[in-house]
């Protein structure tokens, strides 16, 4: 694809991006493919699909408590917990407000520990990471922000969120809706949106303006992007995943980079 050549023209040290079809194949690549990057919250999307095979594997229930009272982990999960930024100190009462929370998923990730008897980091390796073949991937940190990989193991990864093999599609057509929706919140790095969409652990594009993904990106795209500056979204409507890591921080490069790109990769298709 001639669209994912416009990497080598970021203001980058190193970046690798993969389009990949909803058939698994990889459309178009640049740049190393095999090069670890960190990918603070995009770790969130792994985090989330290890809690959906936790659920799906009986170990944990959505509306089980968990968190702060009144809490459950379907709360956790959808940034809705009342949980600070990255305090586990109480703000608002769970269900009221979109408060995206990296303490959250540490209470999350917590809640599968103690459930399975698992350290987390090791569940999410032999549920999810092994599973897919994703070699060079792992949790060096935090649930919410430690993870490691390659852009090609979260292509395997695109792959996965488009047909499923380790979760049903019920599941995961679950995880991609809105849950608890018309909650206001701060997209962090874009401000303030009116309805601040989000499903379980995945971030849903609907009509956020400003967005990181396209212009033109379905109101159903979902994924997640990375202060670290990294990204991975899915268009269930274009049929296509794009995963894009850098070694750069997230910031006005990568605001006006991104949807740009994302736009061109779409058009191409």
């Amino acid at each position: 694809m001639e669209s994912v050549r416009a990497v080598a023209d970021w203001p980058v040290d190193h970046a690798a991006v993969a389009v990949v079809s909803a058939g698994g194949e990889v459309l178009g690549a640049e740049g190393p493919q095999a090069r670890e990057f960190k990918l603070a919250s995009v770790t969130k999307l792994l985090t989330a699909y290890a809690t959906l095979v936790a659920v799906e594997e009986g170990a944990v229930e959505w509306d089980q408590p968990a968190g702060p009272e009144g809490s459950t982990v379907r709360h956790l999960i959808a940034h809705t917990s009342g949980l600070a930024f990255d305090e586990h100190k109480v703000m608002a009462k769970p269900g009221t407000r979109r408060m995206y929370s990296n303490a959250g998923f540490e209470v999350l990730a917590d809640t599968v520990h103690g459930a399975s008897g698992i350290p987390f980091a090791e569940y999410l390796t032999e549920a999810v990471l092994a599973p897919l073949g994703m070699e060079s991937s792992r949790l060096a940190g935090t649930a919410g922000a430690g993870g490691v990989s390659t852009c090609a193991d979260l292509a395997r990864f695109a792959a996965e969120l488009q047909a499923p093999t380790l979760v049903s599609e019920t599941t995961l057509d679950e995880a991609t809706t809105v849950a608890f929706p018309e909650l206001s919140g701060v997209l962090p790095g874009y401000g303030y949106q009116k309805d601040n969409d989000w499903g379980l652990g995945f971030e849903i594009r609907d009509h956020k303006s400003p967005h990181w993904t396209g212009r033109n990106s379905s109101p159903r795209t979902f994924g997640h992007f990375g202060q670290s500056g990294t990204f991975l979204w899915v268009d269930p409507d274009a049929g296509v995943a794009c995963v894009a890591l850098a070694d750069r921080a997230f910031g006005q490069w990568a605001i006006d980079t991104w949807p740009a790109f994302t736009d061109a990769v779409l058009a191409e298709l």
